[in-house]
């Protein structure tokens, strides 16, 4: 490989949404690119029309734009628009004319062959081996026996080709060899060409498998590193032989670890998702055909940069203590030597950890839009030195900003109340106790949580109260629950005049409960 910058490429193919190991195989590539000023390439690989889904490209592109990773080169508004970069264009239902020259060269090398058998005729080859316990592929043990150009007669072929028979191209794999090269994650890899079939190159309609349009793809875009999943290993020794076959340098390659299930054997999927109650994709996906709706990261209240750097943690080890980072930091410390070869496995509560830290980092006036957006979604309008106030309360206590408008006894006094607290805290001279703090809250100036909470502390000396006969119940009244932020906090928040009323509302509809059950 030369010094050059690199170039990689992010290609998914356009058959529904983008799984979560599909953004941490952007994120990788990315990263390495950033990290060496290179450039980041995303190519969508269309040429499986069959399984196109409307609308897939387009989310794709969104979820990279929102994930802060949106290519150097590539589509940039979805299909059919404008495209980023000088080696376009970038899907490849739009290249099909650039792959026929390299399919034909493959032919008069003799590194490819046509082959006029209908599948019906290869499943039954495959199912008849089945039946006497042994595998069958298309390779060089059973081309010779079979419809194709290495089986067939000249006259025979000549004879297919004049009846116009629909033939597809296919690879003809070496006989016993063995392929090597180096993965920059996993080292040397060795596969033998014996376990390798005679992968179709060109379909019948004319159309390049994967297998030829990658390569021919990543030649012309002047790919230098193919960083991709674990699953494409098995491919990678048939695309060095085609690199050889066509007299390309190959790329380098590296493939990454799978992400695997929270728990037991098997890569993470979208059932696991289901069952779990987390999400697996970027953003809220809707089917097209069925309408079935699959949540996302962000509409469940993961921040971008939480998300992001769960990703990078699923299969890369820094080599230092540091877990938290930004797109930034990791850009500046990522190699691909620090890739772990094993799978990796997610941890949902260690995603939502992730979250909690990036949320608890962020500048407080960062989230006051969103958390005004929020709000007013509740129907409750808070200006932005309100939405600081509550963010300094309640930022160390939250996991998800929508947990702060969730609590609806930030901006509304409770009508309902822990029932086991109450049963705990709520003592017969509870509403005593609660009319002498009201008493002091009266007299507290200024009406700010460090006053509040000397007096409180003071009226608790005088009367002889331990903090829970009188805080906690305080807190009931308040908010109705037993967790949330310091009370004298809250207290100055809601202002003098709303709290000594949701106090006495409190002490009422506490007190007609406890009565309706006695």
């Amino acid at each position: 490989m030369t010094s050059r910058p690199p170039r990689v490429r992010f290609a998914p193919s356009p058959t529904g949404p983008l799984h979560m190991g599909g953004v941490r195989t952007a994120l990788y590539n990315w990263l390495f690119a950033r990290g060496h000023g290179g450039t980041f390439i995303l190519r969508v690989e269309d040429t499986d029309q069959a399984r196109f889904v409307e609308g897939a490209e387009q989310y794709i592109v969104e979820a990279l734009a929102w994930c802060g990773i949106s290519p150097d080169e590539g589509p940039i508004h979805g299909r059919g628009s404008e495209e980023l970069g000088q080696h376009g264009p970038y899907r490849q239902s739009d290249r099909q004319a650039l792959y026929g020259p390299f399919v034909d060269q493959l032919l008069k090398t003799g590194w490819a062959y046509r082959a006029w058998d209908t599948p019906e005729e290869t499943a039954q080859a495959r199912k008849a081996a089945s039946e006497k316990g042994e595998t069958w592929q298309y390779d060089a043990s059973t081309r010779a026996g079979l419809r194709n150009e290495c089986g067939l007669s000249t006259e025979k072929v000549a004879e297919l080709e004049s009846a116009g028979t629909p033939f597809v191209v296919r690879f003809k794999v070496p006989d016993d060899r063995t392929v090597q090269f180096e993965d920059a994650i996993r080292g040397s890899v060795s596969i033998a060409t014996s376990v390798m079939d005679d992968k179709v190159l060109m379909k019948a309609d004319g159309m390049p498998t994967y297998h030829m349009a990658n390569i021919v793809d990543d030649h012309l875009m002047d790919i230098t590193h193919v960083i991709r999943g674990e699953e494409w290993l098995p491919s990678a020794a048939l695309h060095v032989l085609l690199y050889e076959a066509l007299g390309l340098e190959a790329p380098v390659f590296a493939h990454l670890p799978l992400i695997l299930k929270p728990t037991g054997p098997g890569k993470l999927s979208k059932r696991d998702g289901d069952q779990g109650g987390f999400p697996i994709f970027p953003l809220e996906w809707t089917d097209p055909k069925s309408g079935a709706v699959s949540s996302g990261y962000r509409e469940q209240g993961y921040t971008q940069t939480a998300f992001m750097n769960m990703l990078l943690m699923l299969g890369w080890n820094p080599g230092t203590e540091q877990e938290i980072f930004s797109l930034e930091e990791a850009a500046e410390v990522f190699s691909l030597e620090r890739v772990i070869k094993s799978g990796a496995r997610f941890n949902p509560e260690k995603a939502r950890w992730f979250n909690e830290q990036h949320l608890r980092a962020s500048a407080p006036e960062q989230l006051v839009e969103p958390l005004q957006q929020l709000m007013a979604e509740s129907g409750t309008t808070w200006d932005g030195a309100q939405c600081l106030q509550v963010l300094s309360m309640m930022l160390e206590r939250v996991t998800f900003l929508h947990e702060i408008a969730d609590a609806s006894w930030l901006h509304t006094a409770p009508s309902s109340f822990d029932a086991k607290l109450v049963r705990k805290k709520w003592k017969g001279q509870t509403p005593e106790v609660l009319g002498k703090v009201c008493g002091v809250l009266s007299g507290c100036e200024p009406f700010k949580a460090e006053v509040i909470e000397a007096d409180f502390k003071a009226f608790l000396a005088a009367e002889g109260l331990g903090f829970g006969a009188a805080l906690l119940p305080l807190r009931i009244v308040l908010t109705g629950v037993g967790g949330g932020p310091s009370m004298f906090e809250f207290a100055e928040f809601l202002g003098r005049e709303t709290t000594l009323e949701r106090i006495a509302q409190g002490v009422d509809r506490v007190e007609k409960i406890k009565k309706s059950e006695a």
